[in-house]
């Protein structure tokens, strides 16, 4: 891993105050000075900072319900809020797992797990991600049928297939609330497939997001995975890459720049 990514995860500094260290001369491996570019194995090298031993930041998984208005970055060039504010300041070395818009709410998850964030993220591993949906106007069987077979034609190409679990239309409101489950994750899906059917979305809620559900937890608040919640993560991320893995494992730094790519993309 290259030193100053090293330093940026075991939060001591942003990547480029990581880059300043190192030009100063106040990072050493093994004894010996480092130089800007240098990389070391966190597992085998001891590395060190103006003398102290620079200790990785421990595996965290949050957590968050991300309110509407709320946009799912770590920073934010004109200053709105982001999930980082809802999470303790303690923890704000994580990154989001994904992105919902900022219009949407419900469950993000944020960790520092590079290979975990990759299995949950790639296309290729169909993670699945299920969404409480109100839209206008009163869904026909039909309509959902349509839906759930997938093909429609956005102009990114065809969907796949998604899953309605629930179809609640409420005639006096004119509106219909869904139970959702995508397979794949592409710029504000949902919201274009109901677009094109004739439902406009009102409301949207990521509930659950592979093995993790979103349960009671309130709008704005954030909590730290249970151990049984951690379990269950690792053991979903595990399959889902040894399903699909065909040659070498993928390098732990390699699968954590892939989710963060993956990161990008505004799922829902």
């Amino acid at each position: 891993m290259r030193l100053q990514k090293l330093l940026a995860a075991a939060g001591l500094a942003s990547r480029r105050g990581a880059e300043e260290f190192l030009r100063a001369g106040r990072v050493t491996v093994n004894g010996r000075t480092a130089a800007l570019g240098d990389s070391a194995d966190p597992t085998r090298d001891l590395v060190a900072l103006d003398g102290e031993r620079v200790e990785p930041e421990p595996v965290a998984y949050w957590l968050v319900n991300k309110p509407r208005g709320v946009v799912t970055t770590r920073r934010d060039p004109e200053g709105r809020r982001t999930v980082l504010d809802l999470l303790p300041a303690a923890q704000a070395h994580l990154y989001p797992v994904g992105r919902l818009d900022r219009d949407s709410e419900g469950l993000v998850l944020l960790t520092n797990d590079g290979a975990t964030a990759h299995a949950l993220l790639h296309p290729s591993l169909g993670s699945e991600r299920e969404y409480r949906v109100r839209v206008r106007g009163l869904v026909s069987a039909a309509t959902a049928a349509r839906l759930q077979r997938g093909r429609l034609p956005l102009d990114d190409g065809p969907t796949a297939p998604v899953r309605i679990e629930r179809v609640e239309p409420n005639a006096e409101r004119e509106e219909t609330v869904l139970i959702m489950t995508l397979f794949e994750g592409r710029k504000r899906q949902i919201r274009r497939m109901l677009q094109f059917v004739g439902h406009p979305v009102k409301r949207l809620a990521r509930i659950r997001m592979g093995p993790l559900r979103l349960g009671k937890l309130a709008a704005g608040e954030a909590r730290a995975l249970t151990e049984g919640e951690r379990q269950r993560l690792l053991t979903h991320a595990t399959r889902a890459l040894s399903a699909v893995r065909k040659g070498p494992a993928e390098a732990p730094e390699a699968a954590a720049k892939s989710a963060r790519r993956s990161s990008r993309q505004v799922e829902e």
